[in-house]
């Protein structure tokens, strides 16, 4: 019994830690203005990040002093421990929170610039944990917006490889795939995200672990699909796994929200730091031989 309790009074304490965290998130009152205007007609997707520190609330900075910059049309990944600062550098690129000090650009213009609805509109993000509503397969992807057609949406379907599979469905596209795309496969259900990302015709692409909810199989045809969606857009990609992200024009190696290393996946294995330590210690316990 006494053990027990121990046991139960140590989740006690994880759990107040992580409540903790969750408080401090949700007690910022930092609040997103949209005074910006700036809203051109195209959007090369350039992206700099100039000596930006971020914190969700004034006694914890969770970014600190970051510097880099990304080429219109380049793909960029982000690798790090849980924690790193990640999903925070996602987060204020969309500007879902503003920094508290340093400047990020987009196009050589401060983010604050952009109209706030323009801006999000051109960065689409990916996530994990795909959410769909119980609705068609069309409603979905559009989010009801009338100025997306079926036209669009089956370009974009084929684009991705996903039309085939959806044409099989009673309904086609618009087949009902419950709340959370309870009918449809984890790959399936990323297909239709990438669709939805895909028809707004986005300048900038962000893949927060995109595949790493699904088997080996599905992995192949996603990557495919990635790949397709890259095609001409700034990309921003976040994955556990290194093996997706070993063709990155720049990888940024992230660690308690300060950059540690940059460089190409060759460039970072030739430093033998931090990056070629996660390379190691990931294909070394899965069996696998990679260059």
């Amino acid at each position: 019994p006494i053990r027990e309790l121990a046991d139960k009074f140590n989740t006690l304490q994880m759990g107040m830690v992580g409540a903790e965290r969750v408080f401090k998130v949700l007690d910022t009152d930092d609040t997103t203005e949209n005074t910006g205007t700036y809203a051109p007609a195209k959007m090369e997707g350039s992206i700099q990040f100039e000596n930006v520190w971020f914190a969700y609330n004034d006694d914890n900075f969770v970014l600190k002093d970051l510097t880099f910059d990304v080429k219109g049309g380049q793909t960029i990944a982000l690798v790090g421990a849980t924690g790193a600062g990640k999903s925070s550098t996602i987060n204020i690129l969309n500007r879902f929170y503003d920094i508290k000090s340093g400047q990020i650009k987009i196009d050589g213009v401060l983010i604050q610039d952009y109209e706030l609805n323009y801006l999000r509109n051109k960065i689409a993000t990916v996530l994990q944990d795909v959410f769909l509503f119980s609705d068609t397969i069309y409603n979905n992807i559009t989010l009801n917006n009338p100025e997306i057609t079926m036209d669009r949406v089956v370009d974009a379907a084929k684009k991705v490889g996903a039309h085939d599979f959806i044409q099989r469905l009673p309904g086609q596209y618009n087949y009902n795939v419950m709340e959370r795309g309870a009918t449809l496969s984890a790959g399936q259900a990323q297909l239709i995200s990438f669709i939805r990302a895909l028809v707004y015709d986005p300048s900038i692409l962000v893949l927060d672990e995109a595949t790493s909810s699904v088997d080996t199989e599905s992995e192949l045809m996603i990557q495919s699909a990635i790949e397709k969606l890259m095609e001409g857009r700034t990309s921003v990609v976040i994955a556990h796994r290194l093996s997706t992200i070993q063709k990155a024009d720049k990888i940024i190696v992230l660690e308690k929200g300060e950059i540690m290393e940059i460089g190409t996946h060759q460039q970072l294995l030739k430093k033998n730091g931090y990056y070629k330590t996660l390379y190691d210690l990931q294909f070394s316990s899965e069996g696998i031989a990679m260059d």
